[in-house]
């Protein structure tokens, strides 16, 4: 299913802001109900205004706000005024940087902090930062400043940037040509029964709720993903796991895991922030309520990151630490498995 949101050039008739196509497999939807799933933060009022004002068109001619979306269906968003990347604005955002040449820099991006400008985020991200830092970034496909690809805001852990064209185009070949490595730590609910697997499918947009990603066995539905999880420890009511990304599609290790039963700790979005295994005793809650107030977002963090140097073509790996309020989280799971006897559960 293609949703992606697409920034492009200023055109006769105004700024398009986003560009949608409508999947194959999509049912008949209220266009203000569809694009409040895609365009985040965005309230239906404000879409519905800008239908009234004509700023929303599906196959070049403008709709109300009660059109029916249909399959194939190319909606696109234009207004008078110019898209965000027109209106950067360089902020003092401190950056972790753990490695930097002429080339490339890899940082350590904490959780929390948006990767790039979009609807309702429009400064404090770590574009508006990278932009202070540094000069003259190539721009990327969607013009996007130096990124090669992006983590999610609550997502911590390591992202490389390019600092020329030239590495920007053959870093982007290595994540599409699956050469570059990325492992992830992940702490998700239950106890995986595998140590090792391998999790594939289709992933693109969930058909009801927009802004979830699904898994879906027909590829009309979505991009092909393949996840690889090994076991670190298992905790009884949940499984701390590596895994290790074949691709790179949007919410891939969340949506995976979910589809196999095993959402990650406290992720809102996908159902985690729910006790979903364990006992009924106020006890219990108590202590997974604390370990949510520790950890106030998904357990997920990007630990290790590999590539081939552009220009050295030196093969280059970075290892990060698990951050402090995942490590606590972990420690906490820990302490009660060994307490209730639930440690390497069988």
């Amino acid at each position: 299913m293609t949703t992606d949101a697409t920034f492009l050039e200023q055109e006769e008739d105004g700024f398009e802001h986003y560009r949608f196509e409508v999947a194959k497999g999509q049912s008949l939807l209220r266009i203000d109900k569809y694009l409040m799933g895609l365009v985040e933060n965005a309230t239906r009022n404000k879409i519905q205004q800008a239908a009234e004002d004509g700023c929303i068109l599906v196959n070049d001619q403008p709709v109300k706000s009660n059109y029916k979306v249909k399959p194939l269906d190319v909606i696109r968003v234009v207004f008078e005024h110019p898209p965000y990347e027109y209106l950067l604005e360089p902020e003092n955002i401190p950056l972790d940087i753990v490695f930097e040449d002429e080339h490339l820099i890899v940082l350590n991006k904490p959780a929390g902090l948006v990767v790039h400008p979009g609807h309702g985020n429009y400064s404090g991200t770590l574009v508006n930062g990278l932009i202070y830092h540094f000069q003259n970034l190539p721009l990327n496909s969607s013009n996007r400043p130096g990124l090669v690809h992006r983590i999610d805001k609550d997502t911590s852990g390591l992202l490389v940037v390019a600092k020329t064209d030239f590495t920007l185009q053959h870093l982007s070949n290595q994540f599409a040509e699956k050469t570059s490595e990325r492992a992830y730590v992940a702490l998700v609910w239950g106890n995986v029964e595998q140590d090792k697997g391998t999790i594939t499918g289709y992933i693109g947009r969930h058909l009801k709720d927009r802004m979830q990603m699904a898994v879906f066995e027909d590829e009309k539905f979505g991009k092909w993903a393949v996840t690889h999880y090994e076991v670190l420890e298992r905790f009884g009511y949940v499984t701390l796991v590596k895994c290790t990304l074949e691709t790179g599609r949007t919410h891939q290790i969340r949506a995976h895991m979910k589809f196999i039963g095993h959402p990650l700790f406290n992720d809102e979005r996908y159902g985690g922030n729910l006790i979903l295994k364990g006992t009924t005793f106020t006890k219990y809650k108590q202590f997974v309520d604390n370990c949510f107030k520790i950890l106030p977002r998904q357990a997920l963090h990007a630990k290790t990151l590999g590539f081939e140097h552009p220009v050295t073509n030196q093969k280059l790996q970075f290892d990060s630490e698990i951050p402090q309020d995942m490590q606590q989280c972990i420690e906490k799971w820990r302490g009660y498995a060994k307490s209730s006897g639930l440690q390497d559960l069988e």
